[in-house]
């Protein structure tokens, strides 16, 4: 096996990964997913549906109506990033320019950058069809990363 075909676990031993819930109605949400996943050789984040399974067991009850229906980061520390910190975490953690993006946007006051983020979300549904399954279509050295 390759270098770039070992699985992210494995290089990822012994750090419990974060968690990226995504929205499994939405186009967008899935091109994110489908985005970082091959991105993230280091195996920093695992993958799971808004709603489903690991969501439900890992997220108090208190805070599901609190966060929006997109993107959702919940660290290995249990905190819950959300709109364009999660977004920024997301580059942070990807390394490489995605790291240096997301210094230049974190220059972006969190009120612009989560209006923007907000904008974006209020009309993904009319620019990115929605998907036909909840759990995105992804190479099989990847699909361990995906949790219920």
């Amino acid at each position: 096996m390759g270098e770039g075909a070992r699985e992210p676990a494995a290089r990822n031993a012994g750090r419990e990964p974060d968690l990226l819930f995504y929205d499994g109605g939405c186009g967008l949400c899935h091109r994110s997913v489908r985005f970082v996943a091959p991105r993230d050789p280091e195996g920093h984040f695992r993958f799971a549906p808004l709603g489903g399974e690991t969501f439900t067991a890992l997220v108090p009850p208190d805070a599901r109506g609190t966060l929006p229906d997109s993107v959702v980061v919940r660290r290995r520390d249990g905190a819950l990033l959300v709109r364009s910190d999660a977004v920024l975490h997301i580059l942070r953690r990807l390394g490489g320019g995605w790291r240096a993006l997301a210094a230049v946007l974190s220059l972006v006051p969190r009120a612009l950058r989560d209006a923007g983020y907000d904008w974006l979300a209020r009309n993904r549904a009319r620019w990115f069809a929605r998907p036909d399954e909840a759990c995105p279509i992804v190479p099989a050295h990847l699909r361990a990363r995906f949790a219920p």
